[in-house]
């Protein structure tokens, strides 16, 4: 967890938005941006700030084709962990390479966007399957001094493992709790969770309701895929949304989009 850092009480709430890998790149394609998707993702968070329907604002990125294809690569994930620099340096790199696509394009519209890397900030003190480390100090500060952090999916030191994976869904969970977020959205290529007809569960409360209709991702994804975000997402205190492109506009606005995990 955040060793107990949170953000000042006289600081408004910020939101934190999640950009899935798969909403923003070719996640079948090595290291290839959705170019589309990406500048329509960056306009509406840019208008969101402009028009003052969002004050404060945390965004964190999913890897896509850049991060999990090289985590793939070389046999990392969340649960399974390297010891050789090089493919630490290759999954790393990939997630700073997007991360400066995403930033640079938000900069681009007018959003003080700032680069958080997790790698050089978190841990994992007691192994792969210990809590997360995240320190919130840089963040907070950030927050407090007018930027937009921009953290993503990275590789995180974990003791006993080497180095594994940290998913963008659980950054976001850390993320939420220890800044004492308002609102959490996960903007990704679908819109919403999905039930077995293929409809849009509107609301969730506990993962055994909706446990048989949540499967694993089609395209390489070394962080759990749709049933691991339920689950992550179960864990706050404010309503998280799961939601599609069309969804993003609205759920910046302050409204419901997608499915509501709460």
């Amino acid at each position: 967890m955040t060793g107990g850092e949170t953000v000042p009480e006289d600081d408004a709430p910020p939101v934190v938005l999640k950009l899935g890998g798969s909403l923003i790149t070719e996640k079948d394609r090595p290291e290839t941006l959705d170019e589309a998707a990406l500048d329509a993702a960056c306009d509406a968070v840019a208008d969101a700030l402009a028009s003052g329907a969002v004050d404060r604002l945390v965004v964190v990125h999913g890897g896509g084709s850049f991060g999990h294809h090289h985590a793939s690569e070389h046999g990392v994930s969340t649960a399974d962990g390297t010891r050789d620099a090089e493919a630490v340096a290759a999954v790393h790199g990939a997630m700073k390479r997007l991360n400066a696509h995403v930033t640079e394009r938000l900069r681009e519209r007018g959003v003080p966007a700032v680069p958080v890397h997790p790698l050089s900030l978190a841990a994992r003190v007691d192994g792969a399957d210990g809590e997360l480390d995240l320190p919130l100090g840089s963040t907070a500060t950030l927050l407090g001094e007018g930027f937009v952090p921009v953290l993503h999916g990275d590789g995180v030191a974990t003791a006993g493992d080497g180095v594994t994976v940290v998913s963008g869904d659980e950054l976001v969970v850390e993320l939420a709790a220890g800044l004492g977020a308002r609102r959490v959205g996960v903007c990704s290529t679908v819109p919403g969770v999905l039930g077995p007809e293929g409809n849009v569960i509107r609301e969730i409360d506990e993962f055994a309701a909706v446990a048989d209709a949540l499967g694993a991702s089609d395209a390489t994804d070394v962080s759990g895929g749709m049933a691991a975000k339920v689950r992550e997402l179960l864990a706050l205190d404010p309503p998280a949304y799961v939601f599609g492109g069309d969804g993003l506009v609205p759920f910046l606005r302050g409204e419901d989009a997608g499915t509501r995990i709460d």
